[in-house]
């Protein structure tokens, strides 16, 4: 038993080794559609292209993004629906602060974060569309053991190409000029976790790690649109 158990750890220590370097989340091929977004403002959005672009985003061609020095940061809210429906209040409210704190960081690096509308000011506008934990103990096991995937696939692989057991984030987001509204860029991704396995005993692990990745990309998105010579990539 003794020599089972080195094994057994030894394996896993080469796969944590292993996976160190892949990606903890990535982009879904689909998106979630609710009520958030106006039925003008989801008429707007084209298909992602780019580098760390949405799945769909419209961009206003005619913005000064230079004008904006100062950002104004919307309370994060929850569109309650079939995607998010049978999640806690408590977790709600944990994720939505999270998201809020890390949007907070990412585009307090360049810029002024403010309470009230005024010329220069951005309005930051973000919903959570869909929040799925993941379950960290199957994901475990699909991990280590490659096999056991084929029992994911109804849930994983072939739909949207999001392991099984790995958590779902959606988000749609509006920046928009504080005094007239004017919408400047919109935004609607969702992203799953991968195989990776930092953060393996967090429910909520691959929901953060979008997030984190949404507020990195949501800072270099708005420094390539300055013009920006040192923009940060996100990592995913």
């Amino acid at each position: 038993m003794q020599i089972n158990f080195h094994r057994t750890t030894l394996i896993l220590v080469i796969f944590l080794f292993l996976l160190q370097g892949c990606a903890a989340t990535q982009q879904r091929r689909d998106v979630v559609k609710t009520g958030f977004l106006s039925f003008s403002e989801r008429s707007m959005l084209t298909e992602g292209e780019g580098d760390h672009e949405a799945l769909q985003r419209y961009i206003n061609p005619d913005a000064d993004w230079r004008s904006y020095n100062k950002v104004m940061i919307n309370s994060v809210s929850v569109w309650k629906d079939e995607e998010t429906q049978d999640v806690a209040p408590a977790d709600l409210q944990m994720l939505s602060d999270f998201l809020y704190t890390h949007m907070h960081e990412a585009l307090s690096q360049d810029y002024t974060i403010v309470s009230q509308p005024g010329p220069g000011v951005m309005r930051v506008t973000l919903a959570i569309t869909e929040a799925e934990a993941s379950s960290p103990t199957a994901d475990v096991v699909t991990s280590i053991i490659p096999q056991t995937r084929i029992l994911t696939g109804i849930k994983g692989y072939a739909v949207g190409g999001k392991p099984g057991f790995v958590g779902t984030a959606g988000l749609e987001a509006k920046f928009t000029d504080s005094q007239s509204g004017k919408p400047l860029m919109i935004a609607v991704d969702r992203r799953g976790g991968t195989k990776d396995l930092s953060g393996m005993t967090n429910d909520w692990n691959d929901v953060e790690k979008a997030y984190i990745y949404w507020a990195a990309a949501a800072r270099y998105r708005l420094c390539m649109l300055r013009g920006g010579s040192n923009c940060v990539e996100p990592e995913a």
